[in-house]
């Protein structure tokens, strides 16, 4: 399935999905769904609900559970709940705190679900530029991309972190992007929904979520790339055909010129407009 929505994706970059709906409640999806749920490092994490993924296992049963996820999903009637807030310390912070959305297990296996049926679409758009929570495009390979570039005349790296930026992700402008490609309405409903899901702070309180994706959330890093890929387009966008870098005679003008030549390398949200700058002779 996935093989297929990738490959249609990919030879019709123009193409809006529809009657996805069906591929993300289809037993063999959820079941998969689960079981990377289930293999998760947070699987003993509970939402707000208090369930674990074992405790579903024990007391509730895997095929239940998924039958009756799947019913909700069909009739119209699931509705996500508010992610549970979990403040953890940042590595190497200096005190400073990070701040976590865990969803229900019930939520987290829908998120898993449509990222099943949504990433190998979006996935056919994405630059080769982005690394950060992508398949197969590790941390490593980033690296090893800015090593490259150092050896073809690229010397300085310029390196930027946006504040907050799970946090900060509009809504309006990521779903008009989503919406580019998805056509089914039930999908698009249910991507807003866990977008307006909310949160229960660590207080108790309870916040509703107008901007951000939280963190903690399966989905949330293939929101965030879709995001992201606008800013990845502008940056990318000399390097395309006709660009002011796109042929050696146009980077070897501008050297002449003084204006620098560069190239992006973004891991999720640490990036810069000029990842990599050549110096300018």
């Amino acid at each position: 399935m996935q093989a297929k929505l990738h490959r249609w994706a990919t030879a019709d970059s123009g193409r809006r999905f529809d009657d996805l709906f069906n591929l993300v409640h289809d037993p063999a999806t959820l079941l998969m769904a689960f079981e990377r749920v289930a293999g998760n490092m947070g699987a003993r994490t509970p939402g707000v609900d208090g369930l674990t993924v074992a405790q579903v296992e024990e007391y509730i049963g895997v095929s239940g559970f998924l039958d009756d996820l799947r019913a909700q999903l069909k009739t119209g009637t699931f509705r996500p709940l508010p992610v549970r807030e979990r403040l953890i310390p940042k590595p190497g912070g200096a005190g400073k705190l990070r701040r976590l959305g865990i969803p229900t297990v019930a939520d987290r296996v829908v998120q898993a679900a449509l990222k099943l049926v949504l990433e190998p679409i979006f996935e056919a758009g994405f630059l080769p530029v982005s690394y950060g929570f992508r398949p197969r495009r590790r941390a490593q390979d980033a690296i090893a991309e800015i090593h490259y570039f150092g050896t073809r005349g690229y010397r300085w790296v310029l390196d930027a972190d946006i504040e907050a930026a799970f946090d900060n992700v509009a809504h309006p402008p990521v779903m008009d992007r989503i919406r580019a490609r998805v056509k089914d309405k039930r999908v698009l409903a249910l991507v807003k929904a866990f977008l307006k899901a909310g949160i229960l702070t660590e207080l108790g309180e309870h916040r509703d979520t107008p901007t951000g994706t939280p963190q903690g959330g399966i989905l949330s890093p293939l929101i965030f790339n879709i995001a992201m890929s606008a800013l990845d387009e502008h940056l990318h966008g000399p390097w395309k055909d006709g660009g002011t870098m796109s042929t050696l005679g146009r980077r070897a003008y501008r050297r002449r010129h003084a204006m620098p030549n560069w190239r992006l390398v973004r891991y999720a949200d640490d990036c810069a407009p000029r990842t990599l700058m050549e110096v300018v002779m």
